[in-house]
């Protein structure tokens, strides 16, 4: 079997749902043989070992471990799920004071075993501000940490294409910024239906709302469909950030990202984002009055928490930040 690097690959949270689809989502994209999976709970990650062993990919070099030392030196890409799971009735913002800690011993243990990472990608709610915690502890550059924020943009996706009759691919430009939450913002101005814009195909404004809505809650549905959370589509969604950072095919849905301009500074949100091997760059986003206030909207709520995190010690103040990571 082909790989695309040899570099040694860990998978944060492996003994869990997602975890597991994304040690075999990485082995059937042949992105490395050297893929460790360390999660704190022994029989979920020696289990999950075990059923890749009996996949049998061939010239695979898959390795399992509760030691946080051992799964991160040598670490050259990481992906972590490695935070409490969404139930329902829960906002992803409920998860906050827990996940948050265990970013922080996430970018500590990155700092402390593997400062030599080329690329880490948190997907564990809320992930805006996991994210942000695990870049201040690990002392990353900005471009070397993205967020999972691309299943917005595709369930947005979905629900256009089954609104218009057509193959979900053939809906472009349907993306989400901001938070990662319930405060996102949903762009429709720059969407194309089969190549004709979206304010061209006269969609109500009620049937809108309900899109977006329905965009906004689309986690929350699959609990209630499922009985728990989404764990194939981040999965996915997350092992193609990380084969774009490896120098495999570009990543170009909104990742989360640490973003610093004119209008937006000191926070991680969802933008118009590539992912290459070089790391995750971004522009500024585009769109109508109303949507560039929903926008700011997301990015006040994002600050709110970011500032929570203060107030619980989780992460220092704004201006003791570059104390901490000297690349902020």
């Amino acid at each position: 079997m082909k790989f695309l690097t040899n570099d040694k690959l860990v998978i944060v949270g492996a003994g869990g749902m997602i975890g597991s689809n994304m040690v075999q989502t990485a082995m059937m994209l042949g992105l490395t043989p050297n893929i460790c999976l360390y999660d704190i709970y022994e029989p979920g990650v020696h289990g999950v070992a075990e059923e890749m062993y009996h996949c049998a990919f061939p010239g695979a070099n898959i390795t399992w471990t509760v030691d946080a030392k051992e799964a991160f030196t040598g670490a050259k890409y990481i992906v972590s799920s490695g935070g409490a799971p969404r139930k329902e009735g829960m906002t992803r913002e409920d998860l906050l004071k827990g996940n948050c800690k265990i970013a922080a011993e996430f970018g500590d243990n990155i700092k402390k075993y593997c400062p030599e990472v080329e690329h880490v990608v948190v997907i564990f709610n809320p992930a805006d501000v996991t994210a942000l915690t695990a870049l201040i502890h690990s002392g990353l550059k900005p471009n070397q940490l993205t967020s999972l924020a691309a299943l917005d943009s595709t369930r947005l996706q979905e629900a256009l294409a089954q609104e218009f009759g057509v193959q979900q691919d053939k809906v472009t430009g349907a993306h989400t910024y901001g938070g990662h939450g319930e405060q996102m913002a949903v762009f429709a101005s720059q969407v194309k239906i089969d190549g004709t814009p979206l304010a061209e195909k006269k969609l109500s404004a009620e049937k809108w709302a309900e899109i977006k809505h329905n965009t906004i809650q689309g986690g929350s549905n699959i609990i209630k469909l499922r009985g728990r959370s989404s764990f194939q589509s981040p999965a996915y969604n997350a092992i193609k950030m990380i084969e774009a950072a490896m120098g495999g095919e570009k990543f170009t849905l909104p990742a989360g990202c640490f973003v610093k301009t004119d209008k937006y500074q000191h926070v991680m949100m969802a933008m118009p984002t590539t992912i290459d091997a070089t790391g995750v760059h971004y522009t500024n986003p585009v769109g109508t009055a109303e949507e560039m206030a929903a926008l700011e909207a997301s990015y006040q709520h994002l600050c709110k928490m970011r500032d929570e995190l203060v107030t619980l010690n989780i992460i220092p103040p704004v201006a003791e930040w570059n104390k901490m990571n000297p690349n902020l």
